[in-house]
């Protein structure tokens, strides 16, 4: 086996996982963020400063950010739509900017009401006023789209690197609707290289078995969300986020390091379960990793 001695995880679930859920209050999604912190993750998406009229789950960023405050190792993340959205970021000390892109033209409009063009013309925006904050250009439907069907791996490539050029620190490709494949992930990685984030989703079964193509790729970095909660709001059929209990899990039995306890992140995935009031996908979520030696 061919796999990094260690991965960086990205959990989103307090952004990622919540942004479909019913809306939770500040204080509930602070006791999330803390059982996260208590399981040893280091790297949080802890909000989205969107308008609370599109996304009601996400009001109240600011003061999630606050609540929170700034443990120390601890990288804050937020997800921001526009110019505006940053503004509000910076000014509440967020760590590091996210931001979304679509390599398909009628995910973005639908997502962001904008051309792919102006979306680059925004991050660009938004890296120049972030400074010393970086940013991490999230790129959506990379592996296929639910409305163009596949789109080539070369044009992937490009994107990423019109997004480093506009200033990103950091280029992510997310499989929004579960349309990769360790095939499909294998074909864009040989041209994007394997400094890049993934966001996978569950929505076909495949997750799991991609985290696990990534990182013998030579990818280390992953976005996951306690629970397996998440999806886009803005693509049907849109299944939830690759659970960080299981790449846990998986990553434990193989001796790569993650950081991150298994048993103290079983119980956030259980207490997300309490909180948004019904079963959470997660299969370790419930059945327990087969190994609790690390």
């Amino acid at each position: 086996m061919n796999l990094p001695p260690q991965i960086t995880i990205r959990e989103v679930g307090a952004r990622d996982g919540l942004q479909a859920e019913a809306p939770l209050s500040v204080d509930q999604r602070l006791e999330l963020l803390d059982a996260l912190l208590i399981a040893g993750v280091t790297h949080l998406e802890v909000a989205a400063f969107v308008s609370p009229k599109a996304v009601p789950a996400m009001a109240d960023a600011t003061a999630v950010v606050e609540g929170l405050g700034a443990p120390e190792g601890v990288v804050r993340a937020a997800l921001v739509p526009n110019l505006r959205g940053a503004e509000l970021a910076l000014a509440a000390g967020i760590d590091e900017v996210t931001v979304t892109i679509s390599a398909s033209a009628i995910y973005n409009d639908r997502n962001v009401h904008m051309t792919i063009d102006e979306s680059v013309e925004s991050i660009a925006a938004i890296c120049a006023l972030a400074g010393a904050v970086p940013v991490d250009a999230v790129i959506s439907c990379a592996f296929g789209s639910p409305y163009e069907g596949d789109i080539s791996p070369a044009g992937i490539a490009l994107l990423a690197e019109r997004l480093r050029a506009s200033g990103a620190a950091a280029v992510t490709l997310a499989d929004t609707t579960g349309m990769a494949t360790p095939r499909r992930l294998a074909d864009v990685l040989a041209l994007t290289g394997s400094a890049v984030g993934l966001h996978l989703h569950e929505t076909r079964g495949t997750g799991l078995l991609n985290v696990y193509a990534g990182m013998q790729a030579g990818v280390t970095r992953f976005d996951t969300s306690v629970g397996g909660l998440g999806g886009s709001p803005f693509a049907a059929g849109a299944a939830g986020n690759v659970a960080t209990e299981e790449v846990v899990a998986l990553c434990d039995d193989l001796g790569v390091h993650t950081g991150i306890g298994i048993d103290a992140l079983i119980e956030a995935a259980l207490l997300v379960e309490q909180l948004v009031g019904h079963p959470v996908p997660s299969r370790v979520a419930h059945a327990g990793p087969r190994s609790r030696r690390a």
